[in-house]
């Protein structure tokens, strides 16, 4: 997915970055207010940013100008929210702009629509459906994050073709993108499923009263968190 540095051309970097400042803004301030609410939280934010750094630095070469690699994104959209995931998704790729020269500073904007927007308000609109539908969290976590994952490689598909068309052909060229990707995209992102579910499903054994505190979980996920404590 990190598009890397110089190969969107004007207006499409400009562009993706303008979509993108106003809703990680946005991601700013509610992070403010989770902190405030919830200073406890302020671990876990940190665990799910390392968690989107090392997943996403994990990169396979895919699609000339950019690479496959699981996101992390999801995961930290279902406990914090998509706008708090698109915070932790630029400070991601800043730094790896910088230190790992994954991505670019001027395809910023553009790496952070897909992975850091799109991808999460996927994996979020999929954990709400999924609670109300009473399903078992480790199914729904699942789902959100794989999805999530795949998401954000269609989104960036979609910004290749529309910058980059093959023979000027957008919808050939997003075809083309999409399927070069679902080569190492679909398992990347079923492993990256399974690493979230049991990392949710150990935050919820261990942190239960923070995530219900929060209302990413109901209270009676808090007995199994109550039950594992010494007597």
């Amino acid at each position: 997915m990190h598009i890397m540095e110089g190969f969107l051309p004007h207006p499409w970097w400009e562009l993706w970055t303008i979509i993108a400042l106003p809703i990680v803004a946005y991601g700013v301030y509610r992070l403010s207010k989770i902190t405030k609410e919830h200073p406890e939280a302020k671990p876990l934010l940190a665990l799910m940013g390392a968690f989107i750094f090392i997943l996403s630095a994990l990169k396979l070469p895919s699609v000339t100008g950019s690479s496959s690699h699981p996101t992390g994104a999801g995961l930290a959209a279902i406990i914090f929210g998509p706008s708090v995931a698109s915070v932790l998704s630029v400070i991601v790729l800043v730094f790896q702009a910088l230190l790992l020269a994954h991505g670019g500073l001027t395809t910023l904007g553009a790496n952070t629509f897909s992975m850091g927007i799109i991808g999460p308000a996927i994996a979020f609109g999929i954990w709400i459906i999924g609670k109300k539908a009473r399903l078992p969290n480790s199914v729904v976590v699942f789902i959100a994050v794989a999805l999530s994952d795949l998401g954000t490689y269609v989104a960036t598909s979609a910004q290749l073709a529309l910058a980059v068309p093959i023979a000027g052909n957008v919808f050939d060229s997003f075809l083309a993108f999409g399927a070069i990707y679902a080569v190492t995209q679909i398992p990347l992102a079923i492993g990256e499923a399974i690493l979230a579910v049991l990392l949710f499903d150990f935050l919820v054994k261990y942190k239960g009263k923070l995530l219900s505190s929060m209302k990413v979980i109901k209270f009676p996920a808090l007995k199994m968190e109550k039950e594992v404590k010494p007597q």
